[in-house]
């Protein structure tokens, strides 16, 4: 189905007519189980968790920009996605675990204890000798435990991920934050530290070069690599 046919059926579908509704549907069933297959194992019948996705599609079909300039399928998949993480976040199959939990409850108490020592928020070299974690555990954990920041956040060196990925207006309409932080969780580990540290944390990447031990040239290309992946995962 070409792009004008299916903005054409998705203006039929925001207009009331259920039977374009359900074809758009039934054209994206496969776009909807790639997602569905993402959450295989978290104790949700597959079947249970296309329904999920389908009621996110729906949203997505109704919420949708037809002015936007923007494939549909970038603005849908994390609709499925958060609809099904709601659910299971709700519903109690997917939790963060109790040991992240108490990682983050004892990470919070540091950053608080050392705020009151310095006068200043903690480096992540000071948090880590004070509760004996190290630096790729506090970013796993502030990244299962804490809300994403603004894709409009800049670096110390005044770059956004918004600006780097390519996207135009509001961030809603690229991609929801849960789904924005799976896709960084899905990145290589190296990849997913450079983007903490330069997009979360705002260091240079001279100063992150420091903290991942390697050179200046080799960060820049971890950080190409993984705005790269991200745009790839994006588009899913």
């Amino acid at each position: 189905m070409s792009r004008e046919e299916m903005f054409a059926l998705l203006e039929q579908a925001q207009n009331g007519d259920e039977e374009a509704c359900q074809q758009v549907l039934c054209e994206n069933k496969g776009l909807i189980w790639s997602v569905v297959r993402r959450y295989y194992g978290c104790g949700v019948e597959a079947d249970d968790l296309f329904q999920l996705g389908c009621i996110g599609f729906i949203k997505a079909v109704k919420g949708f920009d037809l002015t936007y300039g923007t494939q549909f399928s970038t603005y849908a998949v994390p609709k499925i996605a958060g609809e099904i993480r709601r659910f299971l976040r709700d519903d109690g199959a997917i939790k963060v675990g109790r040991t992240i939990r108490e990682k983050a409850q004892t990470l919070w108490s540091a950053k608080e204890r050392l705020r009151q020592q310095l006068g200043r928020e903690a480096k992540l070299s000071e948090l880590s000798k004070e509760i004996g974690m190290s630096v790729e555990e506090i970013a796993s954990v502030e990244l299962a435990t804490g809300a994403p920041e603004s894709l409009q956040q800049q670096t110390a060196d005044g770059l956004t991920l918004e600006s780097t990925l390519g996207t135009v207006g509001p961030e809603e309409n690229l991609v929801e934050k849960l789904a924005l932080r799976e896709a960084i969780d899905r990145l290589a580990q190296r990849e997913r530290m450079t983007i903490i540290l330069r997009y979360f944390r705002g260091m240079t990447q001279e100063q992150a070069s420091r903290i991942l031990r390697v050179s200046q040239v080799q960060v820049s290309r971890l950080e190409r690599r993984a705005i790269s992946n991200l745009k790839e995962m994006l588009k899913e």
